[in-house]
């Protein structure tokens, strides 16, 4: 069960990634061109903060039932955990990290929910999934990162 649904969690990672992606330029062009929010503005928010949800629920289940979250402090103890670069990633760095971007999704969706919603809240919208972007990049366990590094497609 745990293995289906890293693989999840992993595929969830990628829509994301994607639906961030087109929130963040059309969020963009929204402040560039000072337009109020759209119904697809709001749609592709509604499906980001989704996605992020979901795959909050996955990771804090993988978290506290999987062998590298809650099982490795209460097996080793935390300054053993802290002292293991691989076991800090995924047990403190990856869940912190993921959590405070998921919180940045959340914020910038709430931005565009006011009726007159313009260019402001594109504005703000923009900059936290562009801050949520840069901490969720730089806690993903990429492939070339030794030690943490997981396949792209892990199963294929």
């Amino acid at each position: 069960m745990l293995t289906g649904l890293l693989h999840l969690h992993n595929l969830l990672r990628w829509l994301i990634l994607i639906f961030l992606v087109i929130a963040l330029v059309r969020h963009l062009n929204g402040f560039k061109d000072k337009n109020a929010y759209t119904a697809k503005d709001r749609k592709t928010d509604l499906l980001l903060m989704i996605f992020t949800h979901t795959n909050l629920l996955i990771g804090l289940v993988l978290w506290f039932a999987g062998p590298m979250g809650f099982k490795n402090i209460s097996t080793l103890g935390m300054g053993e955990v802290m002292r293991t670069a691989a076991y800090r990633f995924f047990a403190v760095e990856h869940f912190f990290g993921m959590l405070v971007a998921v919180v940045l999704i959340t914020v910038a969706r709430s931005a565009g929910k006011p009726a007159t919603a313009g260019g402001a809240a594109h504005k703000k919208a923009f900059y936290l999934l562009l801050l949520a972007l840069v901490i969720i990049l730089a806690t993903i366990p990429w492939p070339f990162r030794e030690g943490i590094g997981r396949p792209l497609f892990p199963g294929m």
